[in-house]
């Protein structure tokens, strides 16, 4: 499809289902971000951002959840996911042309909002837009159900979480990541970061986060679809490894609070750090580019 113009007014149905990761997931991807950007790349959102404070990335990162349930920013559903239309278990895979629609999806989303933080011809209003997006899809394209078709991203698939009615999608949003953190404060998202943080700086992904971010570009609009569509199918491998593994009928109307849990725990604490870990290299990309 074609590249938006910048701050696109389209029109799309609401995204159905549960917010990526929850509030407190994005916040954690946002503080372990704020750890690992360079000084220029703090001053330079906290000026745009209008916060000096320690959360100047977390207190924005779920402001895009919100925006998309306004009447004004209803045309942004489709870019918190993009719909693999692969077939987990047996296969998952993402492809652009065949899976980002014509109302846009998150690998097209990125591409635009962190070229239109790049140009620097925007308004200041329409960069602070920008820069809320780009924290927060950096955060959805690491949950493997949004770079995923099957069930509305397994939205529609019915399950149980410690008793109570939920969904899949739902369950790796919030309940999962939950069961890691103890919770769904900002406290909660904080004390998470900082373990996640010293895994990364001295733990178990110090080997790892150099390859994370392998490739990283925002010097194109190619290189950046390029990283953005790496992101996407790498979560959505985790759809057949992990989320799905043993098909809907392993999960639907099942209690994922025992032995699914165990099993999705350190696929979800991956995924988190890895995405706080992406988002500071991203900003800091973007910083130097201007």
């Amino acid at each position: 499809m074609a590249r938006f113009a910048a701050v696109a007014l389209l029109s799309a149905a609401a995204l159905p289902g549960a917010m990526a990761w929850g509030a407190m997931g994005h916040e954690t991807v946002a503080y372990i971000a704020s750890s690992f950007v360079s000084s220029a790349t703090k001053s330079y959102f906290q000026d745009l951002l209008g916060d000096t404070s320690a959360n100047y990335l977390a207190s924005v990162a779920s402001w895009a959840d919100s925006y998309r349930y306004t009447t004004a920013g209803s045309f942004s559903a489709p870019f918190h996911y993009i719909d693999a239309n692969d077939n987990p278990p047996s296969t998952c895979g993402v492809s652009l042309d065949r899976d980002c629609g014509s109302e846009g999806c998150i690998v097209r989303a990125l591409q635009n909002y962190t070229s239109i933080l790049v140009n620097q011809q925007a308004s200041d209003a329409n960069l602070q837009i920008a820069a809320k997006m780009v924290i927060h899809f950096v955060g959805d394209i690491g949950q493997p159900l949004h770079c995923e078709a099957l069930e509305i991203g397994g939205n529609d698939i019915d399950v149980e979480y410690d008793g109570d009615s939920t969904n899949l999608h739902a369950a790796w949003d919030s309940d999962i990541p939950e069961s890691i953190s103890g919770g769904s404060s900002l406290s909660s998202a904080k004390s998470w970061s900082t373990t996640l943080i010293t895994k990364i700086n001295s733990g178990e992904y110090k080997s790892l986060a150099a390859g994370w971010v392998s490739g990283l570009s925002v010097g194109s609009s190619s290189a950046q679809t390029s990283t953005a569509l790496k992101w996407a199918t790498e979560s959505n491998a985790y759809v057949c490894s992990t989320v799905l593994k043993g098909g809907v009928s392993a999960v639907e109307n099942k209690d994922l609070s025992g032995a699914y849990t165990t099993t999705a725990q350190p696929v979800v604490d991956l995924q988190i750090a890895k995405q706080g870990y992406r988002l500071a290299k991203w900003l800091d990309a973007i910083v130097a580019a201007i």
